[in-house]
């Protein structure tokens, strides 16, 4: 029996290798037609070059490939029903006006199927790179989240704020989805989930927290920090991520189970460096494990 949640698929962006078009589309509609709700896709725009970096300890470098998740999803949304999802876009390196315009085209073009998981990453390379401060950017998130849900939601918006001006100016056309989604991803640092309970409509933990009692914990931090801001704890959303490998084929529905035992809202399958060939294999998998339910 399917699982009573939304269920999505992650883009296995590190296996797309060579970076075919045709491909990526045909995974996406291949979850789609299997009965999956939506699409997470990874954002960095640089990887660092770790073997000029002896120390380098990165979840990726200048050899991972990923694909830019808001241009992927104008692509995708051509042909695809699914809601997509960014997990997580890399906003305090980003102009916070030029997010809100590409954010609001893609959800006019999608028909209101945007939802925008932003996080403050961790690569400082990136962030020199893009001529961004790395130290400041908990902060500058903070300030771009009311930034974006203005610019989202007014036709003329008037800020000022410690990193961005708007002044008297706004964008049209305004988004479908008034305002977009804004989910936070982050791990279980105390400030991190006073962040998301205070200012998030919903939570990306960090895969690294697996789906138990480190994530029960998390959660309860959250719900009880957006209850101190005044806000509906029950209406945040949670994102969970259950690995898929051939060999854990039979316990996918358990995983996802807890998951749902712990508040999800939406979980997300993840064939992410699972030893598989790009695409049949990936496509294989998911077909394998929808025979199960």
């Amino acid at each position: 029996m399917r699982p009573a949640v939304r269920l999505g698929a992650v883009l296995p962006q590190a296996e797309i290798r060579p970076s075919d078009p045709r491909a990526v589309r045909l995974f996406t509609e291949h979850v789609e037609r299997l009965g999956f709700d939506h699409l997470i896709a990874y954002d960095h725009v640089l990887g660092a070059d770790s073997a000029s970096r002896p120390d380098w300890a990165g979840h990726y470098d200048h050899t991972t490939p990923f694909l830019e998740p808001l241009t992927l999803f104008a692509y995708l949304g051509a042909t695809s029903g699914l809601e997509l999802v960014s997990g997580v876009l890399i906003l305090p390196q980003r102009q916070t006006a030029l997010v809100a315009k590409q954010a609001a085209t893609v959800d006019v073009l999608l028909g209101g199927r945007l939802r925008l998981g932003i996080g403050i990453g961790w690569n400082e390379v990136e962030y020199d790179g893009l001529g961004v401060p790395f130290r400041s950017r908990a902060a500058r998130l903070e300030e771009q989240i009311h930034l974006l849900r203005l610019l989202w939601t007014r036709q003329v918006v008037d800020h000022g704020g410690r990193f961005d001006t708007v002044d008297r100016a706004g964008i049209a056309p305004l988004p479908v989805q008034r305002p977009i989604p804004l989910w936070i991803g982050c791990g279980d640092a105390d400030v991190a989930l006073d962040r998301v309970g205070r200012l998030a409509d919903g939570w990306i933990p960090h895969p690294t927290l697996g789906g138990g009692s480190r994530v029960a914990a998390a959660w309860a931090k959250v719900r009880a920090a957006a209850e101190g801001a005044g806000r509906d704890p029950d209406a945040l959303g949670l994102q969970g991520q259950v690995r898929l490998t051939a060999s854990s084929l039979n316990e996918v529905t358990g995983r996802v189970e807890r998951w749902i035992e712990l508040g999800a809202t939406h979980v997300a399958l993840n064939t992410l460096e699972a030893g598989l060939s790009w695409p049949d294999d990936h496509l294989d998998l998911y077909a394998r494990v929808c025979q199960e339910w």
